[in-house]
């Protein structure tokens, strides 16, 4: 099976798309840092990052940090480029990683922050919030992962016993 350009625009276009629709709907309906439970370990908590997972190098700035997005956006559509049309989680995975980068970059250049509201969290601890392009970057990684994994697995079932 092939993966043609057309359809990872299309996966890439709708990622960045919905990012930034769910992120229009959290900053005009939901309260700054007010907790709404939807299920008993997860919650709506609107806040905002200044930097990237779990606000690290927030010391960045935002223009370092888009200088540092924008680098990695790049790296990540040469590693796509070089890709084989036939590895298609790989390919998949670039996409979602590359649309969700490009939805934080927006909210970056917009914003001056990333906009973060899912919280998963028991009564005694809780996760870092985060948003939906971060979901996409992290699935878009793990896709890459699984692609190399196989990879590895049916390389090492062709290799001659030695």
């Amino acid at each position: 099976m092939r993966v043609g350009t057309g359809l990872l625009a299309a996966v890439f276009a709708v990622a960045v798309a919905l990012d930034q629709w769910v992120k229009y709907l959290v900053e005009t309906r939901l309260e700054m840092q007010e907790k709404v439970d939807v299920l008993p370990f997860l919650a709506l908590y609107r806040t905002f990052n200044t930097g990237i997972a779990f606000s690290m190098l927030s010391w960045f700035g935002d223009k370092g940090l888009i200088v540092v997005t924008l680098a990695v956006a790049a790296f990540i559509l040469f590693l796509a480029w070089r890709s084989d049309p036939t590895q298609v989680f790989a390919r998949f995975g670039f996409a979602l990683i590359l649309g969700g980068a490009i939805g934080n970059l927006i909210d970056r250049i917009l914003y001056g922050h990333v906009v973060d509201y899912v919280l998963f969290h028991t009564p005694i601890w809780s996760f870092a919030v985060f948003n939906l392009a971060d979901t996409f970057i992290s699935v878009g990684a793990g896709l890459v992962i699984l692609e190399e994994f196989l990879l590895w697995r049916r390389g090492r079932s062709a290799a001659p016993d030695a």
